[in-house]
């Protein structure tokens, strides 16, 4: 009896200092925010290539487990030296990812960028054009209307000219210090460029060797995780690794697949209907759809000011059918890729792009649902539980008419609505 009481004031004494060690952290944490996050980039940095590996095995995962699947049963079929089969299974399914990355990298820069360019280039030779037109258009639709034409006419004029003198002043009166900044600029986006090819190439070679590990480091894992905890703690571990896995790949990959159908149809779309920059227009519009909720405002929103730049009724057109476009998506494309795949309400799901979006930038908005999702399961699971422990009921509708619950009988009292 002595003995089991020692270990309980044991593992009290474990517990406290633990709490203790978390909040001094914390505390310190928050002190040193600078010097924390300083340290956190410059791990990541070092890390980077080993990170770009693991996105790429995450996101070709599936297609290599698919391959290797084919290999494997073909060739089963044939001869019984499983040792054979299984080598072959995963040396053909890894010369099937790094192919397809390879082709769908080269792909972009010989499909896509060059027309990007030629687009850019052709917006910034047509620039004064473009507002010629714009200013012809306010002139013909206001006619009617002399007083707003003016008051109109002269905010375009007023902010084209603020739009000028910044533009004078920053390429043409240029001096010393002006070059310094500019050759400064230059050398770290060059170097920027290189380091993340660099990053993304060891990534490559980094994929490689995760693909034809990942099984081994997931069932060191599971050791791991056995070994530490006891197997309550360490079953509902794996079950919740399972599902954070199953939200993360489902979704994520999920949201690429429709981005990229989306763009796909945006490009054939403006082609028919003869719109000026299509690649361009398509690109900004699958990229941006990549953002749950907010994407497809996001992009239309730039994209329509270029085709109002050369033709104001074009652009009516274009966000006509950005509008079709996105119905589509949200209701027949949407759901048939991912379902109901995160189970959070719409008013969770703009929470989660808001919050993780203001902590992370653009890669917190994409990752804001499913990341959201899992600590909203998290949450959910310790209420229920804690709820079944109280001999509670768990469901949600139980508790809308609830005032307070009779804590001698345990009876649900009902709000009295006067």
């Amino acid at each position: 009896m002595e003995k089991r009481d020692f270990k309980e004031y044991i593992y009290m004494g474990m517990t406290a200092v633990s709490v203790i060690a978390v909040c001094i952290l914390l505390w310190f944490s928050i002190q040193h925010w600078d010097v924390v996050s300083a340290g956190t980039r410059k791990v990541v940095k070092i890390l980077a290539p080993i990170l770009c590996g693991a996105v790429l095995t995450y996101l070709t995962a599936p297609a290599y487990n698919w391959v290797a699947g084919i290999v494997e049963k073909t060739l089963g079929s044939v001869t019984k030296n499983s040792k054979y089969v299984r080598g072959a299974a995963r040396m053909l399914a890894t010369a099937a990812c790094l192919g397809l990355v390879i082709v769908l990298v080269v792909g972009m820069f010989q499909l896509m960028i060059p027309q990007l360019i030629e687009s850019l280039i052709g917006i910034q030779d047509s620039f004064p054009l473009y507002v010629q037109n714009v200013y012809e258009w306010i002139q013909r639709i206001l006619k009617n209307n002399p007083e707003i034409e003016n008051m109109v006419l002269s905010s375009f004029e007023n902010n084209l000219a603020v739009f000028q003198n910044w533009a004078e002043k920053s390429f043409t009166n240029i001096d010393m210090h002006r070059i310094g900044q500019i050759v400064t600029g230059l050398s770290s986006s060059v170097l920027g460029v290189l380091e993340f090819i660099k990053n993304w190439l060891i990534g490559l070679i980094v994929m490689v060797y995760l693909l034809n590990i990942k099984d081994t480091l997931a069932a060191q894992g599971k050791k791991i995780v056995y070994g530490c905890l006891n197997l309550r703690q360490a079953n509902l571990v794996i079950e919740e690794l399972r599902f954070i896995n199953q939200m993360f790949g489902g979704f994520i990959i999920g949201k690429l697949v429709d981005s990229l159908i989306i763009g796909i149809i945006c490009f054939i779309g403006v082609t028919i209907l003869n719109m000026p920059f299509p690649m361009l227009l398509s690109v900004i519009i699958g990229v941006t759809n990549v953002i749950p909720f907010f994407g497809p405002f996001i992009g239309a929103i730039p994209a329509a000011f270029l085709v109002f730049l050369v033709s104001p009724l074009q652009c009516v057109y274009f966000l006509i059918w950005i509008l079709l476009l996105q119905q589509f998506d949200g209701n027949i494309l949407g759901p048939k890729i991912l379902g109901n795949s995160t189970g959070l309400s719409s008013f969770w799901v703009l929470f989660s792009i808001l919050f993780f979006g203001g902590l992370f930038g653009f890669v917190g908005m994409i990752i804001a649902v499913p990341a959201f999702a899992v600590i909203y399961d998290l949450i959910s699971r310790a209420v229920h539980r804690s709820l079944r422990l109280r001999k509670l009921p768990m469901e949600t509708d139980e508790y809308r008419k609830l005032d307070h619950i009779d804590e001698k009988t345990g009876m649900f009292m009902e709000l009295n609505k006067k």
